[in-house]
């Protein structure tokens, strides 16, 4: 009889033991389920090459970023291939928050001076909170600051300012591929001619092509809805751009090809005067380099 009680508890304290192993996993799993897990790193920096991607600063970062194209290779040996000229623009673009971020500039083409803001609407991920693509958009403001070439007559500072609009919409589709779409809209207050469009509807396609930890290949493509160039005073191309991403510690480097040799929206979407088919290939490259002003610990 005592050695039936003896069994008795045994078993209760073996059944107790599973009900809460039980318990515990059920646990575990609710845990789990209600986790979301966010992709990183679709693009390595906030520009694909010329344009932005859907990547942006921390909180508290400050990124100061130097972009510099070459002349046309197809110069010849007299400009050394076009490294005899040079366009440079400066900017510093700070992270207010994990899903804003600012940024100004200035340029030698048409000595602009640009500031823009980037929001973060949606970031790619699943668990709880499911989404398959991340969507930001980018409104960008453009100040030209070349000398009046007419200044007998009457010149405004709004005949200045050019504006661009985009929505970027990107997926990482593995650990070694990236696709981004940018619709975008330019609107330049004033132009050439009247037969210049002062509003410039445009789709962009952008991918990275990791091929090591720090090393991938990017594409850039802008088709510009636009009148047909026999009707423009200057001749535009739909820029497009290959070029090499190198990730060095704080600093990611850009070597670049481009029909284009304005670096910001309003130069690139508008001012793409050469053609890849005709060999009007500039040389370039951008430095990102990166300075945490803030530490951040809510980032995810």
């Amino acid at each position: 009889m005592r050695d039936n009680k003896i069994y008795l508890l045994l078993f209760l304290i073996l059944a107790s033991f599973q009900v809460s192993g039980q318990d515990l996993e059920s646990m575990l799993e609710g845990q789990m389920e209600k986790t979301t897990d966010y992709t990183f790193a679709t693009f390595k920096s906030t520009r694909i090459l010329n344009g932005h991607s859907i990547e942006h600063l921390e909180e508290g970062q400050l990124d100061f970023r130097i972009s510099h194209r070459f002349g046309r290779i197809n110069s010849g040996a007299y400009e050394f291939f076009g490294l005899d000229q040079a366009h440079i623009h400066l900017s510093l673009e700070y992270g207010i928050k994990d899903w804003i971020m600012v940024g100004l500039g200035r340029g030698t083409f048409e000595k602009t001076v640009d500031g823009f803001t980037k929001i973060k609407l949606l970031r790619q991920s699943k668990g709880v909170k499911s989404s398959p693509v991340s969507i930001s958009i980018m409104s960008g403001i453009y100040v030209n600051g070349l000398r009046w070439e007419d200044r007998e007559r009457d010149n405004y500072f709004w005949q200045r300012l050019d504006f661009v609009h985009q929505i970027m919409i990107a997926r990482k589709f593995s650990p070694g591929f990236s696709l981004q779409l940018t619709p975008s809209y330019l609107h330049r207050n004033m132009v050439e001619t009247a037969n210049d469009p002062n509003d410039i509807f445009s789709i962009g396609a952008g991918s990275r092509l990791k091929l090591t930890k720090r090393l991938s290949i990017n594409a850039e493509y802008f088709y510009l809805f636009k009148p047909d160039n026999d009707l423009l005073s200057t001749e535009i191309y739909n820029p497009f751009s290959l070029g090499l991403d190198i990730e060095t510690g704080g600093h990611v480097f850009h070597i670049i090809l481009t029909n284009s040799v304005g670096m910001r929206e309003n130069g690139f979407l508008g001012h793409t005067t050469g053609s890849w088919l005709n060999g009007d290939i500039h040389l370039g490259f951008n430095i990102s380099r990166i300075f945490q002003l803030k530490k951040n610990e809510n980032y995810q």
